[in-house]
């Protein structure tokens, strides 16, 4: 015997069909005819697909929030002697009884979820591929641009950015190294700049090279060059009409936030 299986769902169904199709890979039976039917919102919806179902030969299963529509579902189908399986509802009333508090009733959620942490996946790797470059690519495909010195955060802001599902690129300024001329056009909004006290970056420079087994006197460090990065830095983002952020003594996370209501307002 093939089974026929019906799935109703008031979203995909795709948990109703995984659920299903896990029960029956613990029996030796043929491959189930499965049907589904999506985004079903009303007790009419459900009449209409119980009418056309066998109810010796069909066995359905459904995930419905609304108890309303559960209740007149399963009304239904013991009216015809339909086997049905309510997926979700008993989860629901557990976990209700359990937290002292109503559940959302909004199709779908877990979907919804899926797909913020796809966005953020894909924005954490769009992140990482353009992170630290010279690359016209970077800024036409980023929802936002960090530019800056060496040292002034642009790399853990990105990640963090990136962790909030924006695609964050960051582009180096080195004098002997020119922008790319996209930069200057600063498309949707998108770029802004990042810059820091000369002492505290004098200190931070130190220490890295110190990190790396290097001489802290190297010219990296020297006040003198850090003081005309940042002079060029300040040129370049003048041109560019970009919004600055002073990260002097601030942690990522607070910088990241001013960057964060700048995208949200702008």
């Amino acid at each position: 015997m093939q089974p026929t299986i019906v799935v109703i769902s008031d979203s995909i169904g795709e948990t109703a069909r995984g659920v299903v199709m896990a029960g029956l890979s613990q029996f030796d039976a043929p491959e189930a005819n499965l049907k589904k039917f999506s985004y079903v919102k009303t007790s009419e919806d459900i009449e209409t697909i119980i009418a056309q179902l066998k109810p010796k030969e069909t066995v359905l299963a459904y995930t419905l929030v609304n108890p309303e529509l559960r209740e007149d579902l399963g009304r239904m189908a013991d009216e015809v002697g339909l086997p049905h399986i309510d997926i979700l509802g008993p989860v629901m009333d557990k976990f209700e009884n359990l937290l002292k508090k109503k559940p959302r009733l909004e199709p779908g959620l877990i979907h919804q979820l899926d797909e913020e942490y796809f966005q953020r996946v894909e924005a954490i790797e769009f992140t990482v591929k353009y992170d630290d470059r010279n690359d016209p690519r970077g800024i036409e495909l980023a929802d936002v641009v960090l530019i800056g010195v060496s040292r002034t955060s642009k790399t853990p802001m990105s990640v963090y950015l990136a962790y909030q599902g924006y695609k964050a690129a960051n582009i180096p300024l080195v004098p002997e190294v020119p922008p790319p001329d996209l930069m200057f056009e600063n498309p949707e909004n998108k770029i802004i700049g990042l810059t820091i006290d000369p002492l505290l970056l004098n200190e931070i420079r130190q220490e890295r090279l110190k990190s790396l087994g290097l001489n802290r006197k190297a010219q990296y460090a020297s006040i003198k060059r850090i003081n005309m990065e940042l002079e060029y830095a300040s040129e370049i983002m003048r041109r560019v009409g970009c919004p600055i952020i002073n990260v002097t003594n601030k942690s990522v996370e607070e910088s990241a936030n001013e960057i964060l209501k700048y995208l949200r307002e702008k």
